[in-house]
């Protein structure tokens, strides 16, 4: 089993440490995959070739949520500071400020 996506001995860290570190490597994962179906579909020709890379980009965008959320509930102070950026209008970095500092 690879042990990667640990900067700790996994033996010295709790099941629930090893859990939230395999869903933050698995968002990067689904993060990096939207990236990639995006240059896929910004230069791919073929229409049928196209739809159906668009349709594994709304499941990855699924994956990532689904993760995300995972995250988010895992995470209280985390999840208190998203909901200050999140879904929100007007400057993203002005919200990112305020929020953390709500959180602190």
């Amino acid at each position: 089993m690879s042990t990667d996506q640990y900067h700790e001995p996994p033996a010295e860290l709790s099941e629930e440490t090893r859990t939230f570190a395999r869903m933050c490597a698995s968002l990067s994962e689904e993060a990096e995959a939207i990236g990639w179906y995006e240059q896929r579909i910004a230069v791919e020709k073929d229409e049928v070739a196209k739809a159906i890379m668009l349709d594994s980009l709304g499941e990855e965008y699924k994956h990532f949520s689904m993760e995300l959320e995972f995250l988010l509930r895992a995470k209280p102070k985390w999840r208190e500071t998203a909901q200050g950026i999140l879904f929100t209008s007007g400057d993203i970095v002005e919200h990112g400020e305020a929020a953390e500092e709500a959180a602190s």
